[in-house]
């Protein structure tokens, strides 16, 4: 037996891409149909105010002069203690940023600092940028 070489393949058996493709449509077949399987309840209705809500962060920002505001508002060392005082009373797990202006003096922020400590805040986060190369 001889094997004739002059004449060009010209066609292409495809049966082996025919299984994979059924192979795959059957795993997605059972894939779709194994994840909406279940028994059917009536599920109960929730109010609609936020469960657990997170404790809107307090940001007190001291500028290179060395005043303090609490968010817009700018306030002493002892108004900035009591305001922090009522807001701990209502959210004892109250956060809190600091934003220390790079030119001002770091006595201000340690005062701020110590006025956080002795209301008792611990969720205390000190706000930087990033270095421009």
């Amino acid at each position: 037996m001889q094997v004739n070489d002059d004449k060009p393949y010209d066609d292409i058996n495809i049966t082996p891409m025919l299984d994979l493709a059924y192979v795959l449509l059957v795993i997605f077949i059972l894939m779709c149909t194994a994840s909406v399987q279940g028994v059917k309840v009536n599920l109960p209705k929730a109010s609609q105010a936020p469960a657990l809500s997170k404790p809107k962060t307090q940001a007190v920002t001291i500028n290179n002069n060395g005043k303090i505001t609490l968010g817009t508002v700018p306030v002493t060392l002892q108004e900035l203690e009591q305001k922090l005082q009522a807001a701990k009373a209502a959210t004892p797990d109250i956060p809190v940023v600091v934003k220390g202006d790079s030119l001002t003096q770091y006595q201000g922020v340690m005062d701020v600092l110590d006025v956080l400590g002795r209301v008792g805040i611990t969720q205390v986060g000190l706000a930087t940028k990033t270095r421009e190369k």
